[in-house]
């Protein structure tokens, strides 16, 4: 049986580089390929493939695909969380990290074909995940640098040196994913842990 593949990836070079690694395999064949989440549904129901190999940042949005085939959903560990409406009962539904090598998007492929579980436990955790990831000093830095009050006087609140409170700010960003702390309060808020 050949198993007839989308490939659904932004970037041409990692496209490209995938679908000549499938074309060496004799029981794989891409039956197309797009680089944009707006034409995953069409080519979906022009190609009618068996499995569909799918960036997460082109479907985030949301695309009825996942119930017309299974989707093996290469996903960036720190964009999980859009992974969680696709886990949803009914979806056949493989998930990979993107720096997995190519060998287990083959296999994925495959057990996919098989209607078998291709699942990255860390990635699925982390989609699940909705505990802050935060400790309570960080939460209680963050806190006060919510109210507007600077370095100093946070670190003078909570008896800290203002270099441990700055380490703290930097903790803070890279757990946010944030670049500002403007924007590590607003994805804290977001998220309800300040």
């Amino acid at each position: 049986m050949v198993i007839r593949t989308l490939l659904a990836l932004d970037g041409a070079l990692v496209r490209g580089a995938l679908s000549l690694v499938l074309a060496a395999e004799e029981d794989i064949h891409v039956v197309a390929e797009v680089g944009r989440g707006d034409a995953v549904d069409q080519a979906v129901d022009a190609r009618r493939p068996d499995v569909a190999v799918v960036d997460l940042d082109l479907i985030a949005g949301g695309t009825a695909t996942a119930g017309r085939c299974p989707l093996l959903v290469l996903a960036d560990r720190r964009h999980a969380r859009g992974l969680r409406g696709l886990l949803t009962p009914g979806r056949t539904v493989g998930i990979l990290g993107t720096e997995v090598p190519p060998q287990r998007v083959v296999d994925g492929i495959r057990r996919l074909a098989r209607r078998e579980a291709v699942v990255d436990a860390d990635l699925v955790m982390a989609a699940l995940a909705t505990d802050n990831p935060l400790t309570d000093r960080e939460t209680e830095v963050l806190r006060l640098t919510a109210e507007g009050a600077p370095v100093d006087e946070v670190a003078g609140s909570l008896r800290l040196s203002s270099g441990t409170v700055r380490n703290h700010l930097r903790r803070i960003a890279r757990k946010t994913g944030a670049r500002t702390r403007v924007e590590a309060v607003r994805v804290a808020r977001d998220s309800g842990w300040i």
